[in-house]
């Protein structure tokens, strides 16, 4: 079945712009303490602008792609991200990530059905709940499987979406009427400042009934928003439950006849100002249950990068995002001085360094595809030697091959070797 981004056989409208825009965005923006703030954080704009710069010259770096489509479903444009998750599962087909990606995007528009389906296939390739709970979480809330959704966002309480694990959790108990457990659930993250609790704050009191406790609660961190927010609320607490978790996770109503209010429509990709060409006909490109983008789903994210693309020489896949500058053979004799913090993913640690090689071939024979074309590096301190691969890019880089590892049962984590750090390439098999 075709999956149609802007039209749904129930015949529902988008009041997006009241829940997302109007209060999490404007939350967002508001001041908290500079205590509960983190200290830096990369914007999904400003990632997904870094992203697109290295797909412009390496239009399968896998790492990119995930960042790419991580960074476009946070803005708010499931089409994009649909396209980066689906050439990443091209580019590595054995991978959990993309498929969950791609059953993402189909829940944050709404398709929590279709999203099962990519769901499914993650969890049969190695995807776990602490993974992909946050997401598949939502998907069961959609469908009415509450006991399911809280199951999930529980389990991803220990994965990296562990922030919006607990709101989407608060959310679904609130949603099944205990107003307890919700407002326990979201105290973590109101004693941190976290604006999004506020909001879920908010519906919570809404959803159980107290519109006037949910109106003092919003205008108490944004004065006056609760007159525009007032129908939304007085509305909430008639709906099915099915319906309340859509309306209040992603701003979806049933069409009764009512006005709609206006939607805002999220930012988008946007490629450059020349005619697309024709999308070429392949076998098996409408994937059942996949978003279209204009008849290829991959058709916008080729126009996004074919002004450089077209110029640059092919290069082979990533998968561990090594800079190119870091690919030029070492001085196998001697160990590599990094000049400055870089950021790495740590797969063991120890007291002999010369385990580390052993260790790491037996690594790579057991998982060839994922370590295709990768090296390992070995850092030793007074106290320990870590076997090490990288650098990446960025934390967030990392963090996306740590998750691979993950679904193969590969334990490991980021690291940030300090400057001054002595680090050596193992010889190459």
């Amino acid at each position: 079945m075709t999956f149609a981004m802007a039209t749904h056989s129930t015949r529902r409208v988008r009041v997006a712009a009241l829940i997302l825009s109007l209060v999490g965005l404007a939350l967002a923006a508001s001041s908290a303490p500079v205590s509960a703030q983190p200290a830096w954080r990369e914007t999904p704009a400003a990632a997904l602008d870094r992203h697109i710069r290295v797909l412009a010259s390496s239009p399968r770096d896998f790492l990119a792609l995930i960042g790419a489509g991580k960074a476009a479903l946070e803005l708010g444009d499931h089409h994009a991200a649909v396209g980066f998750f689906g050439r990443a599962d091209e580019t590595f087909p054995s991978s959990p990530l993309p498929k969950a990606g791609l059953g993402a995007a189909m829940v944050s528009d709404g398709d929590a059905h279709g999203a099962m389906r990519y769901f499914e296939r993650a969890r049969q390739l190695g995807a776990t709940a602490a993974m992909m709970g946050a997401d598949r979480g939502l998907a069961y809330d959609l469908t009415g499987r509450h006991s399911d959704a809280q199951a999930d966002y529980r389990a991803a309480l220990a994965g990296r979406d562990a922030d919006e694990a607990r709101r989407r959790l608060a959310l679904s108990l609130a949603v099944t009427g205990d107003k307890d457990a919700a407002l326990a659930t979201l105290a973590p993250l109101i004693a941190r400042a976290d604006m999004g609790a506020y909001r879920c704050r908010a519906l919570v009191l809404a959803l159980s009934g107290d519109v006037d406790g949910a109106r003092r609660s919003l205008d108490a961190v944004m004065p006056g928003s609760s007159v525009r927010m007032a129908p939304f609320f007085a509305k909430l607490p008639s709906l099915r439950s099915d319906q309340k978790a859509a309306a209040v996770n992603l701003g979806i109503f049933p069409n009764t006849g009512q006005p709609s209010y206006a939607y805002v429509a999220p930012p988008r990709v946007t490629a450059p100002a020349t005619q697309p060409r024709p999308a070429p006909s392949r076998p098996g490109a409408n994937v059942a249950g996949a978003m279209p983008m204009s008849g290829d789903r991959l058709a916008t994210i080729d126009n996004v990068l074919r002004p450089n693309a077209s110029a640059a020489p092919s290069r082979p896949t990533q998968i561990a995002s090594i800079p190119p500058q870091s690919r030029r053979a070492p001085d196998s004799s001697a160990a590599a001085m990094a000049s400055r913090p870089r950021v790495w993913v740590q797969l063991a640690s120890g007291s002999n360094p010369d385990a580390l090689p052993d260790q790491f071939r037996r690594m790579k024979s057991r998982h060839r595809e994922l370590f295709e074309g990768i090296s390992g590096y070995v850092a030793e301190s007074a106290d320990r030697s870590r076997l090490l691969i990288g650098p990446f890019r960025s934390a967030t880089d990392a963090d996306i091959f740590v998750q691979d590892l993950e679904s193969v049962r590969v334990d490991a984590f980021s690291w940030t070797s300090p400057p001054g750090s002595m680090i050596r390439k193992l010889p190459t098999e």
